[in-house]
């Protein structure tokens, strides 16, 4: 079919840190240059901030380089961190608040603020919309342009006004080709066409495999005399163990609210955990429903994590295009941060693509200037260092693990003279059912724990009903005849929206039953599922959660 197309200098997949970083960047380089560069971002979010979920505590070195006076332009970082407290938690009662000098030191967050990811997006688009950048959200990429020569051109957007059974509707819109000399996948975490790139030219032969985890967020308000802005805690432990890892986070944010999330890490073992309850078991301890009774709930989401750092990083170009963000896995899980890093990286493609530009390339190369960069920069030596903390939890468990990780930090500056390796994909971590521990989750109460469709009803979650499944299973006889007898379907479980059941009929039959409606686009399923038999892609412009500040 003949379709409409645009033609840009650089084409950016995703309006989050990375993205929007990228894009603000391109024009100031053209700026300097006194030259002009077309730079287009489309996001598949019905606006830009609408998908985004982080914790987050942020550290503002990329910002800084990005925009030196960003306080004056008004950037929403309201709530320098004040305090951290770290607890060990050993049962649903009992707690061990850990010393600050056995605490690693990339967990101290003196001169950091505690954020909205969201806004902070927004805001960047705001920059980005004012330096000459377009701004599309709405659009989602369904696919990347690959020209004969296997140089990657730019991206194909979504069709609008399909049904079901892929019929034309009457409101049929066909996808628009925006292409490009360089195009940037910045789609956040376990991002589909990052995946297929990464499989289509092999970016990952070299490197350990990715890691993940699932972080489930919500927002409350809580009683005033409870709320100290700019505290920070996190906890290890209950209600997880060494086998099921990952910890907590609850930070005071401003206006009386705190934000309190779980992330279980998808190397989980236990293939009847479900992480959401989990956490909203985890929501009962003391050390965190001191600061929620009382209190209500007013936003929930949740959202896959690329943890696995410096060792599963992939090749970062292609030709035509480059990986930044979490398409590409940046985050520093020793400081359990990634938005700086995420900014960075898009700030070091965009340079090089701007030098490339600027220069006459007419793009179609690979930016090898990006590679070289990043090797020179702050992002580098950010991601080195904390190359061991994640695989010393998985191979020593959070005890062991810990007290290699805090003398890797405090006393070897994260340079021990030793690289962990973790080669062990995620989805082949579980156990079959019959091996694993039974877990019977308390029914919530509706005051501090919830059921997960009240949940997603918060995450503003809406799809139209009548398009494709935009959860795409390779053999649907898979999930009852393979995953059910052996994990007894963990689907029904990791997801944290509901989307996944096992239905049982009067007569005894069963169907598995996809609620695609209901997705939050946290992508677990596409990592988690043992048989990698389920593959997430964009659904229709629009689609999905929208997050008011998250």
């Amino acid at each position: 079919m003949e379709r409409e197309y645009m033609e840009f200098d650089v084409v950016i997949v995703g309006a989050g840190p990375a993205g929007l970083s990228a894009a603000c960047r391109l024009k100031q380089k053209a700026n300097e240059a006194g030259q002009e560069l077309s730079v287009c971002v489309v996001e598949k979010g019905a606006e830009v901030g609408g998908h985004i979920l982080s914790g987050a505590v942020f550290e503002t070195r990329a910002l800084d380089e990005l925009f030196p006076d960003w306080k004056e332009l008004g950037a929403p970082l309201n709530t320098p961190v004040t305090r951290d407290d770290i607890y060990l938690l050993k049962n649903a009662e009992k707690a061990q608040k850990v010393p600050n000098m056995f605490v690693p030191k990339t967990m101290h967050n003196e001169g950091n603020y505690i954020i909205s990811a969201g806004n902070l997006c927004r805001w960047l688009a705001q920059q980005a919309e004012n330096l000459g950048v377009e701004v599309y959200p709405g659009f989602p990429a369904y696919e990347a342009l690959i020209d004969e020569n296997n140089v990657v051109r730019g991206i194909l957007t979504g069709d609008m006004g399909v049904d079901r059974d892929g019929n034309h509707k009457a409101d049929y819109v066909p996808g628009m080709e925006l292409r490009a000399k360089y195009t940037f996948f910045a789609e956040g975490c376990r991002g589909h066409i990052g995946k297929q790139l990464i499989k289509h030219y092999g970016l990952d032969s070299e490197s350990d495999p990715q890691h993940y985890g699932i972080g489930i967020k919500e927002i409350w308000d809580i009683d005033p005399s409870k709320h100290e802005p700019g505290l920070v805690v996190h906890t290890a432990g209950w209600p997880l163990d060494d086998e099921n890892p990952g910890g907590s986070f609850l930070y005071h944010i401003e206006n009386n609210q705190v934000v309190v999330g779980l992330i279980v890490d998808l190397s989980y073992s236990n293939p009847h955990l479900s992480p959401f309850d989990e956490f909203q078991r985890y929501k009962h301890h003391p050390v965190v429903s001191q600061y929620l009774e009382g209190g209500s709930r007013v936003a929930y989401g949740a959202r896959a994590i690329t943890k696995g750092g410096f060792n599963s990083l992939p090749k970062m170009v292609f030709p035509g295009g480059a990986l930044i963000g979490c398409d590409l896995g940046t985050l520093n899980f020793a400081k359990i941060k990634g938005n700086h890093t995420a900014m960075k990286s898009g700030m070091l493609a965009a340079e090089a693509a701007a030098e490339a530009l600027l220069g006459g390339s007419e793009g179609g190369n690979e930016l090898t200037g990006y590679v070289e960069g990043y090797k020179n920069s702050w992002l580098y030596d950010d991601l080195y260092r904390s190359r061991n903390f994640g695989a010393a939890i998985h191979k020593f468990g959070a005890f062991v693990g810990g007290a290699f990780n805090f003398i890797d930090q405090n006393i070897f500056g994260g340079k021990i003279p030793v690289t962990l390796r973790d080669t062990k994909p995620d989805y082949a971590q579980l156990k079959k059912a019959s091996e694993a521990k039974k877990i019977d989750y308390p029914k919530p109460d509706g005051k501090l724990s919830f059921d997960k469709l009240s949940s997603v009803f918060l995450s503003n979650t809406s799809h139209e009903a009548n398009q494709p499944v935009h959860l795409k299973l390779a053999d649907p006889s898979i999930p009852l005849d393979k995953n059910l007898p052996l994990y007894d379907e963990p689907a029904q479980r990791y997801c944290p929206a509901g989307v996944y059941e096992v239905v049982t009929s009067d007569d005894g039959d069963k169907r598995f039953q996809i609620n695609a409606e209901n997705c939050v686009h946290c992508k677990t399923c596409d990592i988690k599922d043992p048989s990698q038999n389920i593959t997430w892609v964009t659904p229709e412009g629009g689609g999905g959660p929208n997050y008011p500040n998250m």
